[in-house]
């Protein structure tokens, strides 16, 4: 077991609000890149429609999931959760 495998590196969030037509998705993922530094993927938009991405590079796996630590909670903050077993 590795030190990477105590800390999640796929993340997925929902917001539903049927009362605004609200309907969204935000995907965290960290990735090794081909030139070995990594990788925290994001992908986010409505459910159902092809979201945008964008990718934040660091040097090791440390930040990278301390990014995406800090990004899902700042999203469990604005009304998102967390979807278990599904992706979005």
């Amino acid at each position: 077991m590795s030190q990477l495998d105590l800390f999640p590196t796929d993340v997925h969030l929902r917001c539903i609000d049927a009362t605004t037509s609200k309907r969204r998705f935000y995907a965290l993922s960290i990735q090794r890149t081909l030139f070995g530094e990594w990788a925290l993927v994001r992908e986010w938009g409505r459910i159902g429609v092809s979201g945008r991405l964008r990718s934040d590079l660091y040097p090791s796996a440390g930040p990278a999931i301390d990014a995406l630590a800090d990004l899902t909670r700042r999203k469990t903050r604005r009304g998102y959760v967390t979807v278990v077993g599904t992706a979005s």
